[in-house]
């Protein structure tokens, strides 16, 4: 359904008594920054639809193969990862400063128990440079602006999209976002980019009901897409191999089953 990304506005900003999706997603994949009503409406959501958990820990070994595909195959040294969620193991900073020290990553959120445990966990190589914006997807020129007090946007930078867009409900708004972001990095800049979808090959039927329980009883409000409206947030841009797939199945050592999460990524000309 999501990434543990965390778009939406104030109203979430620490109600530990509504179930919010940075911290249900955090339950599913075994953290332990949750509280009763995020594991409440985790189970309940796990019991409508038993796969999410299985998609929760695909997108995150995603973000893992991806940023080591973008840092060692295509040399990107700047990442921008908007919502980031809650810290697990092997966080963005990590695989890419793995690969290369002087990497330099930005981090957006604007949950603040997000922010607190950023700042508190995510801290990066002595030759690199880890930030952290408190912003929201919805105001994708304030990240822009604020990321370039970090990023050096004259050189390639990959833009993290995982999880988040889903949370833009507004689909020509999201397209809007994402055109907005990219048009401000320059050639060689990469989109990486993971969403949910409802498309029935992938198992995506069940997405249905579980979202609208959500919507119901949790923070933010989340949609799921076609792979048709999906695949359009690359316009303009060359998806590299094996093009858009079931995330779990990008670039995987193994064949696993799919989930019903498209993942790609993508480069700018």
């Amino acid at each position: 359904m999501s990434d543990g990304h965390t778009p939406s506005g104030g109203s979430a900003r620490l109600n530990t008594g509504v179930a919010h999706n940075a911290r249900v997603w955090n339950y599913w994949i075994g953290g332990k920054d949750n509280y009763e009503v995020d594991q409440q409406v985790g189970e309940h959501v796990a019991g409508m639809f038993p796969i999410i958990r299985d998609i929760a820990r695909a997108d995150r070994d995603f973000l893992g193969r991806a940023v080591r595909f973008v840092a060692e195959e295509r040399g990107v040294r700047q990442f921008l990862d908007i919502g980031t969620g809650l810290p697990t193991a092997d966080n963005t900073h990590e695989i890419a400063q793995r690969v290369a020290p002087d990497s330099r990553i930005v981090y957006v959120d604007n949950d603040p128990i997000v922010l607190v445990h950023a700042r508190t966990l995510l801290t990066g190589t002595h030759e690199g440079v880890t930030a952290y914006i408190d912003a929201d997807v919805h105001d994708p020129d304030a990240i822009v602006e604020r990321a370039a007090q970090t990023l050096d946007f004259t050189e390639p930078v990959a833009v993290m999209m995982l999880g988040i867009l889903n949370f833009v409900l507004d689909y020509d708004e999201a397209r809007e976002i994402v055109r907005r972001v990219l048009a401000a990095v320059p050639s060689g800049s990469h989109l990486v980019l993971t969403h949910p979808t409802f498309d029935s090959e992938l198992g995506g039927e069940g997405q249905i009901p579980a979202m609208k329980f959500w919507n119901e009883n949790a923070t933010p409000p989340i949609t799921a897409r076609s792979g048709t409206d999906i695949a359009a947030f690359f316009e303009g841009l060359e998806l590299l191999e094996p093009g858009m797939v079931s995330c779990s199945q990008w670039r995987a050592a193994d064949s696993p089953a799919a989930v019903p999460q498209y993942g790609a990524v993508a480069v700018k000309p």
